[in-house]
């Protein structure tokens, strides 16, 4: 299958709908037959359930399409193809993908490699000859191009084809120190995103982005997580998928170490080299009907606990709920100098003592702070990504007591 330009936009537009997730979009594709006809009975749909929601506009499809256009990147439909076997295979599967850089590494056996923001020396140094001996052995590195460990393991596969799966736009690169290291990425790898273009990530958007890394992979490494990390997010996706989950061990003295072990607990690979991955996905090379679920290794419910829905899909006969998983991440560790250091957490501290339980919007925090609405945007995801802070409908903010 290979969509037209005009199946192409209007594929945009249903997605890009209010209230429209991948569940609720196949399912109007198989009651419509097409993206058109779901377009035109989207509105009656949401009146029948007592909801109205913003269909996109064709012409903001268009200049999304245009932009990814200027910036060199695709749009890549469930179906096509180009689009991952793998990623494929999910049932929540994106419609569409939009990819910057070389499209066919999608199409190689890919492995996830994830772990902590606040890494260690020796865990950096582990990911990095792991992520070399999987690309040697034939493998793409995945990862979520975060600080720590996802850093590690893109810099160390440049050579052999890494992808890095963002949680906002293409454009829209978190944290903004690895623009850098993204576009050393694309000449040999790919950076892929489900998000519009000028979408900064929020919260929710990391576990979506979670399921995508686990969904492009046969199989998923965690180096370092603590118990709470956004790893074991990424962890229990895999499982449900019916990939395979590999822990890195560490001491139980270190609490990044935490997460790791309590997977090999619950039933994970453990990995001490690149060979015990390579020798446990050599026969998913090449199968995708091996990658459907239902097959799991570890037990059912390992892996972060879920909290919140990953869509607000709208509520038709026979959608699924969402799937479900915690937004907040454990906060990014800040980089750079002490004085950089020292400026950030007073900024954090402006912040969180203008905050309380009645939402604000971003724009009168900035003007409260006194700091500019780049520290202050950038100091809010890091608030919200540790669930410091709560991100209202509309925008407000408030601080999450106790």
């Amino acid at each position: 299958m290979v969509l037209n330009d005009r199946q192409r936009l209007d594929w945009l537009r249903l997605i890009r709908s209010e209230s429209v997730g991948p569940r609720t979009f196949r399912s109007l594709m198989n009651r419509y037959g097409g993206a058109a006809a779901a377009l035109e009975a989207l509105p009656d749909l949401a009146r029948q359930a007592g909801r109205t929601i913003r269909i996109c506009p064709q012409a903001e499809a268009e200049r999304e399409i245009a932009a990814l256009d200027r910036l060199g990147g695709r749009l890549l439909a469930l179906g096509e193809g180009a689009y991952p076997p793998a990623l494929q295979a999910i049932d929540t599967a994106p419609p569409l993908i939009a990819v910057l850089g070389r499209v066919d590494v999608l199409l190689r056996p890919c492995v996830a490699i994830v772990g902590s923001r606040n890494a260690s020396a020796a865990g950096l140094k582990f990911t990095a000859r792991l992520a070399r001996d999987l690309g040697e052995a034939g493998f793409v590195v995945v990862s979520g191009l975060a600080r720590g460990i996802d850093t590690a393991a893109h810099d160390a596969s440049l050579g052999t084809g890494t992808v890095a799966v963002l949680a906002g736009g293409l454009d829209e690169v978190y944290p903004p120190q690895n623009l850098p290291l993204l576009q050393r990425l694309v000449a040999e790898g790919a950076a892929i995103s489900e998000m519009p273009l000028g979408l900064a990530p929020r919260g929710r958007d990391f576990p979506r982005r979670n399921r995508l890394v686990s969904g492009l992979s046969l199989g998923t490494v965690v180096v370092e997580a603590a118990r709470k990390s956004g790893s074991l997010i990424t962890a229990r996706f895999a499982n449900e998928q019916g990939r395979l989950v590999f822990a890195v061990p560490g001491s139980p003295l270190d609490p990044r170490a935490e997460g790791g072990n309590h997977l090999i607990r619950e039933g994970a690979t453990l990995c001490a080299e690149a060979a015990h991955v390579v020798e446990a996905l050599a026969p998913l090379v090449g199968d995708v009907a091996a990658l459907m679920p239902p097959a799991t290794t570890m037990r059912e419910g390992a892996g972060e606990t879920p909290t919140q829905p990953l869509w607000d899909e709208l509520d038709l006969p026979g959608i699924e709920p969402a799937p479900m998983a915690r937004w907040p991440e454990p906060s990014p560790v800040t980089e750079g100098s002490v004085d950089a250091a020292d400026d950030a957490g007073s900024i954090r501290r402006r912040v969180l003592a203008l905050l309380g339980g009645a939402a604000v919007s971003l724009d009168d925090l900035v003007r409260a702070s006194g700091c500019s609405a780049r520290e202050v945007s950038r100091t809010v995801l890091d608030l919200e990504l540790e669930g410091a802070i709560r991100r209202h409908p509309g925008g407000g903010l408030s601080r999450v007591e106790g």
